[in-house]
């Protein structure tokens, strides 16, 4: 399978009219994703682009599923000029701390309030801490499908939390925030996820819609409650060592390619959670609809004394917004 998605990556390059003894440089832009998910359809999109707008002078190589390597090791790489490019996000808090913003809960309450700070200044500043502190540099970004609740039974506002046993993420704020909620969070990995929920060893996980269909959980869970709780965007980037070797030229066919890859990505998106929340209601399970203005404001607190006092301002600016 990792062969054949090179091959097509490969392949529609060689579809373009562009002779292969033209390609001056080929980059190798790894990541997680399967070949079914839209960032990777995205970055296949990239590809073409890339290649028509040099003229087939650069070529870019793509490789799913972390055949390439894994995102940390992926970042490690392109901080040594030894990777081109990948697909990361949050994980780049480990560097540059405002990345951590990608992230928070209930920092945005639509996917349209976080366009507005991905593209605006917040999201510059988050972009250039990135380039200084990681030396990796953005190019386009790709939104998260919002981070969802499952359960055997309805949950409508906090009250309906408690005593709620649910998996999370490793994640201290995500173990916080639901404790402040009143639920009984667990760290646990997602591998386990589905057979403790089937034997009963908790109640109730959180991950976006393509995640819990990807994984089956209709199977053991019955109810998708709406709680939109992590609304998170996800960066196409290049390792800077590679950037600075291009030429004025090419960086920017490599900005107009990566707005194309953005668009695309997005169509692809929304086209997906429809699809996604039609196929789990197939498949018996009932959405509800929750209180979320009291999800965040019984969260809001918790939120703010676990992230770092370094992004905490940026975090009362992005409520304060939202209260406006």
């Amino acid at each position: 399978m990792k062969l054949t998605a090179t091959l097509t990556a490969i392949a529609a390059l060689a579809a373009l009219a562009t002779p292969l003894a033209a390609q001056e440089r080929t980059l190798q832009l790894g990541h997680l994703a399967n070949e079914d998910n839209s960032w990777h359809q995205a970055s296949l999109r990239f590809a073409e682009e890339v290649a028509t707008r040099t003229d087939g002078r650069i070529a870019v190589e793509v490789f799913p599923n972390e055949s390439l390597g894994k995102e940390i090791d992926l970042i490690n790489g392109m901080q040594l000029g030894t990777v081109d490019m990948t697909i990361t996000g949050e994980s780049l808090q480990n560097w540059a701390p405002m990345a951590s913003l990608l992230a928070v809960p209930y920092a945005y309450s639509s996917l349209e309030q976080m366009d507005e700070v991905a593209s605006g200044e917040i999201g510059d500043q988050i972009e250039e801490q990135i380039i200084a502190n990681a030396q990796i540099r953005p190019l386009a970004y790709f939104a998260r499908g919002a981070r969802e609740l499952t359960s055997n039974r309805p949950i409508e506002t906090p009250a309906d939390l408690q005593g709620l046993r649910m998996r999370v993420p490793n994640v201290p704020l995500f173990v916080d925030v639901w404790s402040a909620l009143g639920a009984q969070p667990t760290p646990m990995a997602f591998s386990e996820v589905f057979t403790s929920l089937q034997n009963g060893t908790i109640d109730a996980q959180e991950n976006p819609l393509a995640l819990i269909r990807s994984a089956s959980l209709s199977e053991v869970q019955s109810h998708v409650n709406l709680t939109d709780h992590v609304r998170s965007w996800i960066y196409l980037t290049i390792s800077e060592q590679t950037w600075s070797q291009l030429s004025e030229e090419d960086q920017q066919a490599i900005q107009e390619a990566s707005a194309a890859a953005q668009e695309y990505e997005r169509e692809l998106f929304l086209k997906s959670e429809e699809a996604d929340r039609a196929y789990l209601e197939e498949q018996g399970m009932t959405f509800v609809e929750v209180d979320q203005a009291a999800f965040a404001e019984a969260a809001r607190d918790a939120v703010l004394s676990s992230v770092g006092e370094d992004i905490r301002p940026t975090v009362e600016q992005l409520f304060a917004q939202q209260a406006e």
